[in-house]
């Protein structure tokens, strides 16, 4: 028996096995014998998400031999590859065929597959996360056979892009891809009054237009954010556009090709997150809301206020099912009780109907999945088919899901 930690340490367990199969035959005979067994089965990549998904008693599958691209079409602008492969292997591979991932955030170790199943994404009204971008998939499901999804199977892609691991094991992934392109980059500190005057101006005008807003002095240093330009970062806004362009971009900035500067590399795993969707239309409110929460938080809310936007999806489960959103992500400090702080706003949130980001921390009830997401019917009609037993469910998705 061994011990599974994810990457910043919030969640543990001991699998009865633990096992890396570098071929599809092998996760498949590591499936049916967890099924003969009568043990659940998990899955795990690089181990990114703060929320419960990847915990198991049973078999929980590593994906680290499972990494690389398998091919590349470029006339067709799709992209196989296989699940384990991090989304930063992505980069020059898909640059030398003249290719490019539409969007990435903020970190870009994570596993593919992962990165899909959980709705992981970037910043850009106009642009979607990593699921929307899945055309077809191969899962070995809950009976231990290998179904394969795609356009042809609408109901299972639209199930399968954001299944958070239900429906089986994903042993290749097809996404769609785009042209090349390279982004001028802009950081600059922003009062808040400005980012609350300028932020639908902004929203729309730049193609990614996000911000860590800090409601202490300390709080830039939490995510390493740079801060010469400013005496004291308190009530201020961090403020980073990317914008493509052909030439060598604004002056002051930085251009260079879009994978390399999605990613801020001063994070640290010092942080424990909880991250929510409300609809764009709602944005303004909502981060008046939580300003004025995380001030009376002190010290509590220390960590920065993240804000992005995602543009509207169709798939089941999706946080931006049927509408564009506003993106509020908070974390509590490690080796603090900071459940509370995160409770409030979960309920503040809660006002603003808000949806959840599937790999971060989060409060949601099966009650409110139902209120939220108007497809959660149809998504667990899809994962009883593929996964009959509930082997792919643990004790975070059972009650949700079940």
């Amino acid at each position: 028996m061994t011990t599974f930690v994810n990457w910043v340490g919030n969640q543990t367990c001991a699998p009865a096995r633990r096992l890396s199969p570098a071929t599809e035959p092998a996760v498949q005979t590591a499936v049916r014998e967890a099924i003969a067994g009568g043990q659940g089965v998990r899955v795990v990549a690089t181990g990114h998400s703060f929320s419960p998904v990847h915990l198991t008693a049973g078999t929980l599958i590593d994906l680290a031999e499972l990494d690389g691209i398998t091919q590349v079409d470029a006339d067709r602008r799709r992209v196989r590859a296989l699940p384990g492969t991090p989304i930063g292997g992505f980069g020059d591979p898909l640059w030398d065929a003249g290719l490019a991932l539409a969007n990435q955030g903020d970190i870009d170790t994570q596993g593919i597959s992962g990165a899909i199943g959980t709705a992981t994404h970037g910043s850009g009204i106009h642009l979607q996360s990593f699921s929307a971008s899945l055309r077809g998939c191969r899962i070995v499901a809950g009976t231990g056979e290998v179904v394969v999804i795609d356009e042809s199977t609408p109901d299972l892609l639209a199930a399968a892009q954001v299944a958070i691991g239900m429906l089986g094991v994903m042993t290749e992934v097809e996404i769609e891809v785009v042209p090349r392109y390279r982004l001028a980059q802009r950081i600059e500190w922003w009062s808040f009054a400005r980012l609350l005057e300028e932020w639908d101006e902004r929203v729309a005008r730049h193609r990614h237009f996000s911000c860590f807003w800090c409601p202490a002095p300390e709080s830039a240093a939490m995510y390493g954010l740079e801060r010469e330009s400013v005496e004291s970062t308190a009530d201020m806004a961090w403020v980073k556009t990317l914008d493509e362009v052909d030439d060598d971009g604004a002056p002051g900035g930085r251009v260079d090709r879009g994978y390399r500067l999605y990613p801020i590399d001063s994070l640290e795993p010092n942080f424990h997150e909880l991250e929510y969707f409300v609809h764009i239309d709602r944005a303004s409110e909502a981060v008046l809301a939580m300003r004025e929460l995380m001030l009376a938080s002190q010290p509590d809310a220390v960590f920065p206020l993240e804000l992005r936007t995602v543009a509207a999806d169709s798939a089941y489960l999706s946080p931006q099912y049927g509408m564009p959103t506003l993106v509020l992500s908070v974390s509590g400090k490690p080796g603090t009780d900071y459940w509370g702080y995160l409770r409030s706003v979960d309920a503040l949130l809660g006002e603003f109907d808000a949806r959840v980001h599937w790999g971060k921390l989060h409060f949601l009830t099966a009650e409110q999945l139902h209120d939220r997401y108007p497809k959660a019917p149809a998504f667990i009609d899809v994962r009883r088919r593929l996964d009959p037993d509930g082997v792919f469910l643990n004790d975070h998705l059972r009650p949700l899901f079940a």
